[in-house]
């Protein structure tokens, strides 16, 4: 059985890590702004992802890439600001890490400087290794991300299900095994078989967050927004909706702007 997480007045990277040896699961959504991360924070989620994943949701972009590292620390702060207990991890956006450990190195130190962020996270396996480790020797934490890794979507070309094949399957659990050793504290694995996720969970003492990646990990994360049905676009199998605030907000919009036309609101009691 699961073991309660209220006693963690404050999350941190210790705490998820004994969640994982307690068995328990951990629980992780995106957020962007003070108002949502407000109320997440409240509701007793344990970590928050300040994702790249702003970029689609926030600004409209087909892609995370076009994010800058500016933009990343403006949704950062607002979403550090509202929080008191959860850990709040924050992307490095694509083009500020990849190729350069000492890019890597001041990126992650504008993150944790000017948003007080309290963790980085970054997409890739071997191949950035030498960013993680310069990362991780001034003290920053660093989440670690494979599987479908959306800052590569032209690489792959699909945003289809990651490592299907054993050749891929072999190199992810190298990849996974490898940011363990070098000190990442947890591990993103998304839109992996539900097989392969479990195997990974089982053989890191690092915690295994997973998106798309089966029950057999040690937590979950989605997008907020996609979780509270705002989104209705995006429809993965993953994907389960706890709430439709598109139709609700729609009905809403609606409602407001007939009541203006109709000359409803406001009424005697809603003036002074």
């Amino acid at each position: 059985m699961s073991v309660a997480s209220s006693d963690f007045k404050k999350v941190t990277t210790n705490s998820v890590q004994e969640m994982k040896r307690k068995g328990e699961k951990i629980s992780m959504l995106t957020a962007y702004d003070y108002t949502l991360a407000r109320i997440i924070d409240q509701a007793g989620i344990d970590v928050i992802l300040v994702g790249d994943s702003a970029s689609n949701v926030m600004a409209g972009h087909e892609t995370t890439l076009p994010i800058t590292l500016n933009e990343m620390i403006y949704h950062a702060s607002s979403v550090v600001r509202a929080v008191t207990r959860a850990l709040v991890v924050v992307d490095l956006p694509f083009g500020s890490y990849q190729g350069n450990s000492k890019e890597a190195l001041v990126s992650a130190i504008r993150i944790m400087k000017e948003s007080g962020g309290h963790a980085v996270k970054l997409e890739g396996g071997i191949e950035i290794l030498e960013s993680i480790q310069r990362i991780l020797t001034a003290g920053i934490p660093v989440m670690g991300h494979l599987g479908l890794t959306p800052q590569s979507i032209y690489k792959f070309g699909t945003y289809t299900v990651r490592a299907k094949e054993e050749e891929e399957a072999e190199k992810l659990i190298a990849d996974a095994l490898a940011l363990e050793v070098a000190g990442c504290f947890a591990l993103v694995l998304e839109k992996i078989p539900a097989h392969l996720a479990k195997r990974v969970a089982e053989s890191l003492s690092i915690p295994v967050i997973g998106i798309g990646a089966g029950a057999d990990v040690d937590g979950q994360v989605l997008v907020l927004h996609d979780m509270l049905g705002m989104t209705h676009e995006f429809n993965p199998r993953f994907l389960r909706r706890y709430l439709d605030m598109y139709t609700e907000i729609t009905g809403a919009v609606r409602q407001y702007a007939q009541d203006v036309k109709d000359g409803d609101f406001p009424n005697a009691q809603e003036q002074y």
